[in-house]
């Protein structure tokens, strides 16, 4: 039974929606973080990217960063950039893509669903990684970038959110990247009952996209337990700041590969030891996407092809059966020679979003090839939310860089405070 739960969210003041909503921290590297709080000072990267208020003498991870983003947090609130719900609600939170909607309720999801596994996972997560939230949370005292969960599509809540929507939003607005974004509050008790209750019947949700910070808010959730446990569960730091879509209005998107070189190979070696576990043809047009599971586009000097998995590496396991692993398992480590593809710094990965374009010029560009050394580049068919849930219910774990999910959520919409 999921744990779903509503809480009282800070929300942007009315008309500074638009301002302050940002893209997830980890999408900006420190460069392109300083330019876009540079650009719009009331980006919440200013608080979810403490470091962009120093020079780059100061080290990203340094005490004082962390502290700056608790500052400046307080300081936005008491100057009424934010404001508290009076009561705890549903929220929901919708964006369009391209004419394509998807539409979440935003929660408060439970730290011990995530450690029974109600709620799983399908990636591993990084210590480095997770550090750096944990010490953002624990210093903010405050859970600022929603995780992206998913679950299957259920009528009764379907109805639920369609009653919702029809009413006005508390806020719409498209952001730069022209994506649409519409917040509603859920207030009423009748709907409110109807969404915990509808949660508290499934026995499975799915982290889609966020490990790292989901595994933060835990941590800072169980380290807070230990000055008190006899009040277990009942905590806000129990309790992290959740998205839940269901799936069938999720899309993922292609995760493409781009490594360096040949592995030594000439061409007609490496195509001949492609070809023992691949079909390998011309591309019927170029950029070429493959259009099926099992297949992938491979472009190799100025010429796209399309590889088609023979039927002797086809898996029906759920990790094995991946294309990702198809590919790494079949090519990437056995010919190519990329054993670890999450720390081999000959490849390299290109989120769908993209387009193939930036393939052809990666390869074309691709830094730190020798001469006479050739890139090859590899466009994906996409993981479907099926195998991602097959892995996740199997409690298996993706390889790297399997899915990217879009439209992303936006930081600073949804604030959830850890204070009693």
């Amino acid at each position: 039974m999921a744990n779903i739960r509503p809480f009282s969210a800070y929300r942007p003041a009315p008309g500074l929606e638009s301002k302050i909503a940002a893209l997830p921290y980890d999408v900006y590297d420190r460069e392109e973080a300083t330019a876009e709080v540079k650009k719009n000072p009331d980006s919440f990267l200013a608080i979810d990217r403490a470091e962009t208020g120093f020079g780059p003498a100061v080290d990203t991870y340094a005490p004082a960063v962390y502290e700056r983003a608790a500052n400046l947090l307080r300081e936005w609130i008491s100057r009424g950039k934010f404001v508290r719900e009076d009561k705890p609600c549903y929220y929901l939170y919708e964006l369009t893509m391209e004419g394509r909607i998807q539409t979440g309720i935003v929660a408060c999801a439970s730290i011990d669903d995530y450690n029974s596994n109600i709620i799983k996972k399908h990636e591993n997560t990084r210590a480095d990684k997770e550090q750096d939230r944990i010490r953002h949370v624990d210093a903010c005292n405050m859970q600022t970038g929603p995780i992206f969960l998913a679950y299957r599509s259920d009528t009764a809540l379907s109805e639920i959110v369609g009653a919702v929507k029809r009413t006005a939003p508390a806020c719409c607005f498209v952001s730069e990247d022209g994506i649409g974004h519409s917040v509603w509050v859920i207030g009423e008790e009748s709907q409110v009952d109807g969404i915990r209750q509808r949660f508290a019947r499934m026995d499975s949700v799915y982290i889609a996209d966020g490990h790292h910070r989901c595994a933060s808010a835990v941590k800072v959730g169980m380290m807070r337990r230990q000055s008190g446990p006899e009040d277990a569960g009942e905590r806000e730091s129990d309790y992290f700041l959740s998205v839940l879509f269901p799936d069938e209005e999720l899309r993922i998107m292609d995760y493409n590969r781009v490594v360096i070189d040949l592995n030594g190979l000439t061409m007609e070696e490496y195509l001949e030891r492609v070809s023992a576990d691949f079909l390998v043809e011309k591309a019927p047009k170029a950029p070429y996407h493959p259009g099926r599971k099992g297949q992938f586009g491979m472009f190799l000097e100025g010429i796209w092809y399309c590889l088609t998995a023979k039927s002797h590496i086809l898996s029906e396991d759920p990790v094995d059966g991946l294309d990702v692993s198809l590919l790494q398992n079949h090519l990437l480590g056995p010919v190519l020679g990329i054993e670890d593809p999450k720390t081999d710094k000959r490849i390299d990965f290109v989120g769908g979003i993209r387009g193939l374009g930036e393939l052809e010029r990666r390869v074309q560009m691709e830094k730190g090839r020798r001469a006479g050394q050739t890139a090859v580049a590899f466009s994906m068919y996409p993981t479907s939310m099926a195998e991602l849930f097959a892995v996740a219910d199997a409690g298996r774990l993706m390889p790297p860089k399997s899915t990217w999910f879009e439209p992303k959520l936006r930081s600073g919409l949804f604030l959830h405070g850890l204070e009693a």
